[in-house]
Protein backbone atom coordinates (compact mmCIF):
# COMPACT_ATOMS: atom_id res chain seq x y z
CA UNK A 1 0.00 0.00 0.00
CA UNK A 2 0.90 3.41 -0.61
CA UNK A 3 0.85 5.00 2.73
CA UNK A 4 2.31 8.36 1.13
CA UNK A 5 -0.53 9.05 -1.35
CA UNK A 6 -3.14 7.78 2.40
CA UNK A 7 -1.30 11.02 3.61
CA UNK A 8 -2.03 12.66 0.33
CA UNK A 9 -5.49 11.83 0.34
CA UNK A 10 -6.43 12.70 3.94
CA UNK A 11 -4.87 16.12 3.67
CA UNK A 12 -6.87 16.55 0.20
CA UNK A 13 -10.02 16.24 2.24
CA UNK A 14 -9.04 17.59 5.65
CA UNK A 15 -8.91 14.96 7.78
CA UNK A 16 -7.14 13.63 10.73
CA UNK A 17 -6.95 10.47 11.70
CA UNK A 18 -5.90 8.71 14.65
CA UNK A 19 -5.29 5.13 15.95
CA UNK A 20 -6.51 2.77 19.05
CA UNK A 21 -4.21 -0.09 19.47
CA UNK A 22 -3.47 -3.33 21.18
CA UNK A 23 -2.30 -5.97 19.99
CA UNK A 24 -0.11 -3.67 17.42
CA UNK A 25 1.19 -1.46 19.98
CA UNK A 26 1.33 1.41 18.40
CA UNK A 27 2.09 -0.17 14.58
CA UNK A 28 -0.22 1.43 12.60
CA UNK A 29 0.27 4.60 14.23
CA UNK A 30 4.32 4.36 13.68
CA UNK A 31 3.44 3.03 9.87
CA UNK A 32 1.34 6.53 9.49
CA UNK A 33 4.01 9.02 11.10
CA UNK A 34 7.14 7.53 8.69
CA UNK A 35 5.59 9.50 5.61
CA UNK A 36 6.95 12.68 5.18
CA UNK A 37 4.05 15.50 5.81
CA UNK A 38 1.87 13.06 7.88
CA UNK A 39 1.64 15.79 11.01
CA UNK A 40 -0.89 17.43 8.81
CA UNK A 41 -3.08 14.35 9.11
CA UNK A 42 -2.18 12.23 12.01
CA UNK A 43 -3.48 13.97 15.13
CA UNK A 44 -2.50 11.19 17.96
CA UNK A 45 -2.22 7.52 18.56
CA UNK A 46 -3.93 5.22 21.63
CA UNK A 47 -1.86 2.25 22.52
CA UNK A 48 -4.15 0.67 25.03
CA UNK A 49 -2.52 -3.03 25.87
CA UNK A 50 -3.78 -2.89 29.36
CA UNK A 51 -8.12 -3.19 30.34
CA UNK A 52 -7.21 -0.17 32.62
CA UNK A 53 -5.45 1.58 29.79
CA UNK A 54 -8.49 0.61 27.52
CA UNK A 55 -10.87 2.24 30.30
CA UNK A 56 -8.84 4.91 31.13
CA UNK A 57 -7.96 6.43 27.92
CA UNK A 58 -10.52 5.33 25.71
CA UNK A 59 -13.49 4.83 28.12
CA UNK A 60 -14.31 1.26 27.18
CA UNK A 61 -17.09 0.24 30.21
CA UNK A 62 -15.89 -2.53 32.70
CA UNK A 63 -19.32 -3.85 32.01
CA UNK A 64 -18.34 -4.72 28.41
CA UNK A 65 -14.90 -5.94 29.35
CA UNK A 66 -15.91 -8.62 31.98
CA UNK A 67 -19.38 -9.46 29.36
CA UNK A 68 -17.11 -10.13 26.36
CA UNK A 69 -13.36 -9.89 26.68
CA UNK A 70 -11.04 -7.04 25.44
CA UNK A 71 -10.64 -9.40 22.17
CA UNK A 72 -14.46 -8.53 20.86
CA UNK A 73 -15.93 -6.21 18.20
CA UNK A 74 -18.06 -4.58 21.23
CA UNK A 75 -14.68 -3.51 22.55
CA UNK A 76 -13.41 -2.67 18.91
CA UNK A 77 -16.43 -0.12 18.19
CA UNK A 78 -15.94 1.33 21.97
CA UNK A 79 -11.92 1.94 21.35
CA UNK A 80 -12.79 3.75 18.10
CA UNK A 81 -15.31 5.51 18.98
CA UNK A 82 -13.64 6.73 22.40
CA UNK A 83 -10.27 7.81 20.00
CA UNK A 84 -12.30 9.69 18.05
CA UNK A 85 -14.08 11.29 20.72
CA UNK A 86 -10.70 12.08 22.66
CA UNK A 87 -9.30 13.24 19.35
CA UNK A 88 -9.55 16.07 16.72
CA UNK A 89 -10.03 13.42 14.10
CA UNK A 90 -12.66 12.46 11.64
CA UNK A 91 -11.44 9.19 10.87
CA UNK A 92 -10.55 6.30 13.63
CA UNK A 93 -9.12 3.09 13.80
CA UNK A 94 -8.74 0.98 16.31
CA UNK A 95 -7.85 -3.06 17.13
CA UNK A 96 -8.08 -5.49 19.45
CA UNK A 97 -6.83 -9.30 18.91
CA UNK A 98 -4.79 -12.28 20.18
CA UNK A 99 -1.56 -11.86 18.38
CA UNK A 100 -0.01 -14.99 19.96
CA UNK A 101 1.20 -17.24 20.82
CA UNK A 102 -2.06 -18.96 22.88
CA UNK A 103 -5.22 -18.09 22.26
CA UNK A 104 -8.20 -20.31 23.23
CA UNK A 105 -11.16 -22.07 21.68
CA UNK A 106 -13.28 -19.53 21.71
CA UNK A 107 -10.66 -16.62 20.80
CA UNK A 108 -7.93 -18.26 18.90
CA UNK A 109 -4.41 -16.93 17.92
CA UNK A 110 -4.42 -14.84 15.02
CA UNK A 111 -7.99 -13.56 16.06
CA UNK A 112 -8.46 -9.48 15.85
CA UNK A 113 -11.16 -7.42 15.81
CA UNK A 114 -11.15 -3.97 13.83
CA UNK A 115 -13.54 -0.53 14.51
CA UNK A 116 -13.52 2.00 11.99
CA UNK A 117 -14.88 5.09 13.44
CA UNK A 118 -15.88 8.44 11.31
CA UNK A 119 -17.42 11.47 12.24
CA UNK A 120 -21.56 11.39 10.85
CA UNK A 121 -21.35 7.80 10.07
CA UNK A 122 -22.36 4.83 11.84
CA UNK A 123 -19.01 2.44 13.21
CA UNK A 124 -18.14 -0.11 11.50
CA UNK A 125 -16.53 -3.52 12.91
CA UNK A 126 -15.63 -6.82 11.73
CA UNK A 127 -13.24 -9.86 12.90
CA UNK A 128 -10.70 -11.11 10.88
CA UNK A 129 -9.10 -14.45 11.20
CA UNK A 130 -5.52 -14.18 10.14
CA UNK A 131 -4.74 -17.86 12.08
CA UNK A 132 -2.08 -19.34 13.63
CA UNK A 133 0.58 -17.21 11.67
CA UNK A 134 3.02 -16.08 14.35
CA UNK A 135 2.90 -13.42 16.54
CA UNK A 136 5.23 -11.11 14.13
CA UNK A 137 2.59 -12.34 11.11
CA UNK A 138 -0.27 -11.35 13.11
CA UNK A 139 0.41 -8.02 13.94
CA UNK A 140 1.51 -7.16 10.21
CA UNK A 141 -1.46 -8.72 8.63
CA UNK A 142 -3.19 -6.50 11.38
CA UNK A 143 -1.58 -3.33 10.67
CA UNK A 144 -1.79 -4.15 7.12
CA UNK A 145 -5.86 -4.24 7.62
CA UNK A 146 -6.20 -1.48 9.44
CA UNK A 147 -4.56 1.02 6.86
CA UNK A 148 -6.54 -0.88 4.36
CA UNK A 149 -9.69 0.36 6.22
CA UNK A 150 -8.63 3.84 6.71
CA UNK A 151 -7.49 4.16 3.00
CA UNK A 152 -11.78 2.79 2.14
CA UNK A 153 -12.76 5.13 4.46
CA UNK A 154 -10.96 8.46 2.49
CA UNK A 155 -11.92 6.68 -0.66
CA UNK A 156 -15.14 6.58 0.27
CA UNK A 157 -15.55 10.53 1.45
Amino acid sequence: MDLSQLIQDAQAQNIMLTTAESCTGGMIAAALTEIAGSSAVFDRGFVTYSNAAKMEMLGIQKATLDAVGAVSEEVAVQMAEGALSRSNAAIAVSVTGIAGPGGSEFKPEGRVCFGLARRGHVTQVETVEFGAIGRDNVRKATKSHALALIKQALSAG
